[in-house]
This record gives structure tokens, C-alpha cells and sequence, in this order.
């Protein structure tokens, strides 16, 4: 008689955990463009598996007749957008090659002040890393028993000498998203004494309805900064397109004063063809909705893996899952690239915890039969 485990197996194998297949039709496919399974799966850095969408594909194509021009006057018409999303003055709106050249500017204007940043531990490095390079002391806070940030903590930890506080909300790698209320009302009272950023990169991803961004901060003029990315939900990591949003008086001091040109402090900013391609993203609904619903989806499949191995996970808010993987990080990581999968990183001091990326639904499944084969 076929046992449990190797009933799962094989079923896993073949249809996901008994789910329906998730089977794209040929229109599916043009309309969203998955990306084509290779030899080793990549799960490693929380890339939306799908996108370009079609729409923004042909956006990038007719724009490449602009492409002998700088951007300014383009990334001006994607400013006023962003600026009427977000509730906004244009000259709040800072657009960048990436989110990552908005929290490295950010780090290198704040390292110029001399002082210290707060942070949590683990999260998303690339702001303090590049503060600390250029002479910041970061001072850190590690995540509560549940994975979270630890506001009370945080809170302390500020002192005379704090230029800035980071908060990545989703975090990564962890995916916990903050109590809504907690987080307003610190970002609220903290915002008074220092400056508060607000990493926002997975945004979208949040499932608890009506919860705020902190950009209504920003539209009661506090000390408040955040950052959005085209390269999750939206499928434009290869492109290189993010921004920022904070009070024009707070951009004027980190980044320069403002034009319709650039604020000199900005180093990349972006190209025309990601200009186009954000540009069309934020109206092609369908692709949004179409991106969240799959995340949703696989990562639903990944937590019934984990219950069935009996590896503990946080609920992620996020497109990736972090599961304690009793072993080291490097050693499944080993064991997982013999599978044909690539895994996250190590996010110290959590070395027996693992993060995966929500993937294709193929992808995903390969995950799932290494994971089987490797805890069997």
C-alpha cells in the first residue's frame, strides 16, 4: 500500500498538492508573458516570474523612437502621474534607476549628516549599507520572537544623533507586515524627532484590506520618506525604474533643489524605455491583478508544503516565504542547486531559515519536488 508521504509525492509532482494545474491558455501567455522555465530554477531574488505584460511590451517598443533624447521631459510626465497617485506636489516625486538608487542616495544624503540610522535586523540592506560606507553608524534592532519589527525597541534606540529611521513594510527578507495602527502611530510620533523611511517595495502585495501607506504623512508635511518599485508586482526588474515620495522642502535638502530636469543629488535616474514601460504598467489593470492573484497562488502552495514537512513559515504579505529550514542556509542551499534550485540568500542571524520566491506555477512545483526529496 502506497504511503502518505508517497502518495504526496507523486501528486505533488504532477498537479501541485491536488490543486487544480495551473495552466496558462496562449492568449494568458501573450497578454502576460511568463518567463520560459530554464534547466535551474532561480527563486532567489523575489523577481515577479511574469511581465513585462504585453501592453507595457509595445509601450517599450514604440518608445524606442525617443530613445536618441535624455529622459527629463518623459520622467516629468511620469512625475505628474505618480504625484496625482499619491496625493502629491510634483517636486515630491523622485524618480530613480530603481528603488536601490533611491535607498543608496538616500543613505549617502543622510552619511553626509554625520549620526546614526536606526534599523531593524533582518531587512533590506541596501539603504545602510551605502550610509555606513560613507561614514553613518547604524544601529540595529533585531526582529521580535515573530519575526516583525520591534517598534518598542526601535523607538528607544533613538537618540540625539538619529538622522533617520528605516522601516521596510512588508519586510524583507521575513515578509511581516506591521500592525496598521502601530505603525501610524509610530511613524506619526517618531516622525517629529527624526526622519522616518518607509520601504514600500512590497506594497502591493499587502491582502488586509484598506491598509495605509504612509504617504498620507507626506501630504501632512512630516519627516516621512517612501519608496515605491516598478520591478515586483509590475514585472520590471530589468528596467531599473523606482521613486520616492517625501515633502519638496526634505527632497530640496537631500537631493538638491528641484527642475523639471532632475535634482542634481540623483545620479541615474532612469532611461526612456523604462519611463514608457512604468508609464503604461500603472494603467494596465489587468496585468496588476492578474500578477497578485498568481503570487497569491503559489504561495498557498508553498504553505501546504511546509505544513505537510512540518517547517514553520511566516505568513508573508510579501511574494516570497521565509520558512525555518532546520539546516543551515548554505547547506540547503547546496542541496537544493543538486535539485536544480536556486535559494535565498542567508539573512543573518537566521541561518537555519530560508526565503523562496513565489515563482511560475512550474517553478514552483520544482521547487516543491526538490523540497520533497530533500526533507523525504
Amino acid at each position: 500500500m502506497q504511503s502518505r508521504r508517497e502518495w504526496f509525492k507523486s501528486s505533488i509532482g504532477i498537479g501541485g498538492l491536488m490543486l487544480t494545474p495551473s495552466i496558462l491558455s496562449a492568449e494568458e501567455i501573450k497578454k502576460y508573458n511568463p518567463r520560459a522555465k530554464s534547466s535551474i530554477v532561480k527563486l532567489s531574488s523575489n523577481e515577479n516570474p511574469y511581465g513585462p505584460s504585453e501592453r507595457v511590451l509595445n509601450a517599450i517598443k514604440n518608445s524606442f523612437s525617443d530613445a536618441c533624447r535624455y529622459p527629463y521631459e518623459f520622467i516629468h510626465e511620469l512625475q505628474k502621474t505618480l504625484a496625482s497617485k499619491h496625493g502629491v506636489p510634483v517636486e515630491s516625486i523622485v524618480v530613480t534607476g530603481g528603488s536601490n538608487e533611491a535607498l543608496r542616495v538616500t543613505g549617502l544624503a543622510i552619511s553626509s549628516q554625520g549620526g546614526n540610522i536606526v534599523a531593524g535586523k533582518p531587512t533590506y540592506l541596501a539603504l545602510m549599507s551605502y550610509a555606513e560606507g560613507w561614514g553613518s553608524k547604524i544601529k540595529w534592532v533585531s526582529v521580535d520572537s515573530e519575526k516583525g519589527y520591534d517598534l518598542k525597541n526601535i523607538k528607544s534606540s533613538v537618540d540625539d544623533e538619529t538622522k533617520m529611521i528605516f522601516i521596510a513594510n512588508p519586510n524583507n527578507p521575513t515578509g511581516t507586515l506591521l500592525n496598521q495602527q502601530s505603525l501610524k502611530d509610530f511613524c506619526e510620533e517618531m516622525s517629529q524627532k527624526t526622519i522616518v523611511f518607509c520601504d514600500e517595495a512590497y506594497y502591493d502585495y499587502i491582502n488586509e484590506d484598506n491598509y495605509p501607506s504612509m504617504d498620507y504623512l507626506i501630504r501632512k508635511g512630516e519627516n516621512v520618506i517612501i519608496s515605491r518599485t516598478f520591478s515586483k508586482v509590475y514585472g520590471l526588474a530589468g528596467l531599473r525604474i523606482g521613486y520616492l515620495v517625501l515633502k519638496p522642502e526634505l527632497a530640496d535638502q537631500l537631493f538638491g533643489d528641484y527642475s523639471v530636469y532632475r535634482r542634481p543629488n540623483i545620479m541615474a535616474q532612469t532611461n526612456v524605455l523604462a519611463v514608457s514601460a512604468a508609464s503604461e504598467a500603472l494603467k494596465d489593470e489587468d496585468f496588476y491583478k492578474f500578477s497578485l492573484n498568481k503570487a497569491n497562488e503559489e504561495k498557498d502552495k508553498i504553505y501546504k508544503l511546509l505544513d505537510y514537512l512540518n517547517l514553520k513559515y511566516i505568513n508573508s504579505s510579501t511574494n516570497f516565504v521565509f520558512f525555518e529550514s532546520k539546516k543551515h542556509i548554505n547547506e540547503l542551499s547546496e542541496q537544493m542547486l543538486e535539485k536544480g534550485v536556486i535559494v535565498g540568500r542567508p539573512f543573518p542571524p537566521f541561518y537555519d531559515w530560508c526565503r523562496i520566491s513565489t515563482g511560475t506555477s512550474e517553478e514552483v512545483d520544482v521547487f516543491m519536488k526538490a523540497m520533497l526529496e530533500v526533507y523525504g
